[in-house]
Parts: structure tokens; sequence; C-alpha cells
């Protein structure tokens, strides 16, 4: 039983770090820390309705805190991509990209280089790539 725990943590760990090739579709705008803020805000304002106060509080200022993001003009920077095996997704990153850009991705961030991805993800820790 311990080598099946081994294998499956072993085959977990392998296939979190995993980088995938992508290429810039479009730049798109990131509302998540609005709606995040929002939340929890409405959060905190609902409770005082009790439990379902608290959740429909949360809704309400999730909808609110995106939208005063993008009203206020701080969007984060966003990028539509296409990967490797077709599928589109929408990932963030603190660099700049042009459309038709190539880029790693690693989960939901994308980086220029796998080195560079490598680095600000473990921090300079020693990975499975040394």
């Amino acid at each position: 039983m311990k080598k099946l725990g081994t294998l499956a943590l072993a085959l977990t760990l392998l296939a979190a770090g995993s980088a995938h090739a992508a290429e810039v579709l479009e730049e798109t705008k990131d509302h998540t820390t609005g709606k995040s803020v929002g939340g929890m805000n409405g959060m905190m304002i609902g409770a005082i309705g009790g439990p379902i106060g608290m959740l429909v509080g949360a809704g309400i200022g999730a909808l609110f805190g995106g939208g005063a993001q993008e009203a206020t003009g701080l969007s984060d920077r966003a990028y539509k991509v296409r990967t490797a095996d077709g599928k589109e997704k929408v990932v963030r990153s603190s660099e700049a990209f042009a459309v038709g850009d190539k880029v790693e991705t690693r989960g939901n961030r994308a980086f220029s280089d796998v080195a560079m991805a490598d680095d600000r993800l473990y921090d300079g820790a020693l990975s499975y790539r040394e």
C-alpha cells in the first residue's frame, strides 16, 4: 500500500509542474482582484443578515467589485492563448506579450521562457529540470 501512495504522489507532483507551449491570441482584461475584494466586503456587510445574507452579499459584492475595477480603469492584464492541444484559455501575466508570441503556461500564468517560469514559480529552488 505504501508503494501505491508513493507512486500517486510522484505522478501528482510531476503533473503539477508541467509547462505547456501556447500562442497568444489576444489581450483581455482581468477583474479577479476587484471581484475578490468586492466579494469579501459584501460578505462582511451581508453577515448582518446571517448566513444567507452573507452569501447574497458576497455575490452582489463580487459583481459590483468587478464592475468598479473596470470603471476605474484598473483592470489587470490577461491573455487569451491557444495551447498546443488546440484549446483556448485565458491566462494572466505581469509581462507584456504581443499577438502571436510563443509563451509557456503554468496553471493560469504565462511566461516568456521556461527558465523564467521556474524562477518565478519556485523562487530559485531546484526543480526537476536541473
